[in-house]
């Protein structure tokens, strides 16, 4: 099962995520998209799985910094534009194992999700 964790290294959730996986065995990549910056391919996939306003960190203080004309009137194809410009307006971590996308970090998600991918590629 390959795993990418997708975020920004210094962020605390991303290191409670990072803690999580490492005790529990799991091998990722990590892509810092405060460094790397993030493809507008990913972001679609990603709003497609769990819903741009999932995706879109409104709580963090780059979002709360914008215009209020840029975040009136928000649509997918307007938060997307967000999130390219600004990667850190994509809530943090963004987890892709090839079958779902996590967005977020909840302890108990990832081992429902992570450890039913792992059966269902034991079974395969």
């Amino acid at each position: 099962m390959a795993i990418t964790i997708y975020g920004i290294k210094n962020c605390d959730t991303m290191k409670k995520a990072f803690v999580w996986l490492d005790k529990a065995g799991i091998a990722y990549d990590f892509h810092d998209y405060k460094k790397a910056g993030v493809a507008k391919g990913d972001l679609e996939k990603w709003c497609k799985a769990a819903g741009w306003e999932t995706v879109l960190n409104r709580a963090g203080t780059t979002f709360k910094k914008l215009p209020e004309a840029d975040k009136e009137g928000l649509t997918e194809r307007k938060a997307i534009t967000l999130m390219l410009a600004q990667p850190s307006m994509v809530k943090r971590p963004v987890l892709d194992n090839g079958k779902k996308i996590l967005v977020g970090f909840k302890p108990e998600i990832y081992a429902a999700e992570l450890a039913k991918a792992a059966r269902g590629k034991a079974k395969g």
